[in-house]
């Protein structure tokens, strides 16, 4: 007597996992390895980057995310800056990108907050002089503290209302409004809507 045959289940797929947060993941490798170059204890790092010594241990580990002006001061104390932390080693095959090829990475999302999101207009590449990047800011989300740096900024206002703080002055701008500093002045912004802002945000050299 024949036997009857028995379906067997196919394995269930591995997930995936979502490209943001392969690039986070990969944020605390990358700073581990910086700060291991240079021959830097966890200590040493934090206590000039400002943070505490617990939570770079947890960025380090992949448990924890830093937020943008955060990141960006650790990339300052190491040498480098947040898109070389940020970015996999760009393969770059086209001048032209399309909304659907942009890198995209949002910092200080979590519940009740959209946080900020950088598109990348330019892919980031070691050597470039340029950095662009669309911000996108969510509702009520800020920037948190001013940073300053090196170099010049210059931005378009696409949507949304958005104050900019540039040294001791305030500018609230909105679509179509456009600005330029030196990236010496310390500066940061908010968005003071309801809804998301977008920014075009160029730099030279390149900072995020």
């Amino acid at each position: 007597m024949a036997k009857k045959a028995v379906a067997r289940k196919a394995p269930a797929p591995a997930p995936q996992v979502p490209e943001q947060d392969r690039i986070l993941s990969a944020i605390g490798l990358r700073i581990k390895h910086a700060r291991m170059l240079r021959a830097m204890t966890l200590k040493a790092l934090a206590d000039e980057a400002g943070w505490s010594e617990s939570m770079l241990s947890k960025v380090e580990r992949g448990l924890a995310t830093p937020s943008l002006s955060a990141l960006h001061k650790l990339a300052g104390v190491l040498g480098t800056n947040v898109a070389e932390l940020t970015s996999p080693q760009p393969v770059v095959e086209s001048p032209v990108l399309t909304p659907a090829t942009r890198p995209r990475i949002t910092f200080g999302a979590r519940r009740g907050h959209a946080g900020i999101s950088l598109e990348r207009l330019v892919v980031p590449q070691s050597g470039l002089l340029l950095q662009a990047d669309i911000h996108i800011i969510g509702p009520k989300e800020s920037s948190e503290e001013q940073i300053s740096h090196v170099g010049e900024e210059l931005g378009y206002v696409l949507s949304g209302s958005v104050e900019l703080r540039v040294g001791d002055d305030v500018y609230v701008l909105g679509p179509n409004d456009s600005f330029h500093f030196r990236s010496e002045l310390p500066h940061s912004y908010r968005n003071l809507g309801p809804t998301e802002a977008r920014i075009i945000w160029v730099n030279t050299p390149p900072t995020f």
